[in-house]
């Protein structure tokens, strides 16, 4: 095995922080594209330590195949022996909001009620008239694609019957409760790296459901973004502050999360409910960091992340 790491990637603006950091580190690694690739089951794995970085946001970009070429690539190398980083069980999780929820209940960690649906009438006739309004997201997210806010049975109905593309990729939706949240507050995320707080950040959101930390998505200033997710309608950018005062409660709840789903890089979200409550709603492998919120806690996270990558490699 001549290669150190191979990163598994399908978003290249993403990884660009984390490619220049391990060039400027030595780390004998390669990029693997997923958008189109080959594997052999019988030739893997090529390298010491292999790293997953694919996206279920994946599909809105046109690249919906990456996302089960990498499920079945990750299994591949994991039967051949080979070690992988938020591999094909994190990735699962991550693949379905489902799975999460199912996860967070078994905790005993407070999140929203969810319902995943494949049958628009069979999802009203589930979800209690006095839990309207409701989220409707995809099981597979990812970077606030297609979600929306509805208020009433025939607001879903109309959305399903105008829009039958947001079935996709997986045909299976979910409805999940909605929270109304201090405006000026927003949500907060949590980055861990092995097990472990990198740092915490409040996102405000201004309407938007693209909270995605990476610059290209979301930039900072005035800067231009890139993303292939833009907001339904005009709002004022998505802002990110740094959050030294994350709660030790929220920290241990996040820290069980990543234990449990075996996941060696995450962002977990929460929000506050009106009640003090702290609800979990997302977990997310792909851990896009934002290099300006890890400078004003001292850092480069991307440095981290290679110093954590360096440590893995046998």
């Amino acid at each position: 095995m001549a290669l150190d790491l191979v990163v598994l990637y399908e978003h290249p603006e993403w990884q660009k922080p984390l490619f220049a950091a391990l060039e400027r580190r030595g780390v004998s690694f390669e990029p693997f594209d997923l958008k189109r690739a080959t594997f052999d089951p019988d030739d893997v794995p090529r390298a010491r330590l292999y790293f997953n970085q694919a996206s279920p946001s994946a599909y809105a970009r046109g690249n919906t195949r990456a996302v089960p070429f990498a499920l079945s690539l990750m299994r591949a190398l994991e039967a051949g022996g080979a070690r992988v980083l938020n591999g094909s069980r994190a990735f699962a999780l991550e693949l379905s909001k489902s799975a999460q929820a199912a996860l967070k209940q078994h905790l005993g960690i407070p999140h929203p009620r969810t319902l995943a649906f494949n049958d628009v009438e069979a999802a009203i006739a589930a979800w209690p008239e006095d839990r309207w309004p409701a989220l409707v997201k995809p099981e597979q997210g990812g970077s606030g694609a297609r979600m929306y806010l509805l208020h009433s049975p025939d607001e879903l109905r109309r959305l399903l019957r105008d829009q039958p593309g947001l079935w996709l990729p997986d045909n299976l939706l979910m409805l999940q409760e909605y929270f109304e949240v201090d405006r000026t507050k927003g949500i907060v995320r949590m980055e861990f790296l092995d097990g472990q707080l990198l740092y915490a950040m409040r996102v405000v959101s201004h309407g938007a459901f693209n909270l995605c930390p990476s610059e290209v998505c979301n930039p900072v200033g005035d800067a231009a973004g890139e993303c292939d997710v833009p907001p339904a309608t005009p709002v004022k950018p998505v802002e990110f502050h740094p959050y030294p005062d994350v709660p030790a409660a929220a920290v241990a709840t996040g820290q069980r999360l990543v234990a449990a789903g075996g996941l060696d890089v995450a962002g977990i979200e929460y929000l506050e409910a009106a009640d003090g409550r702290l609800v979990f709603y997302d977990v997310n492998a792909n851990s896009n960091l934002r290099k300006p919120i890890g400078e004003a806690f001292g850092f480069d996270p991307f440095e981290r992340v290679v110093d954590f990558l360096q440590a893995q490699i046998p």
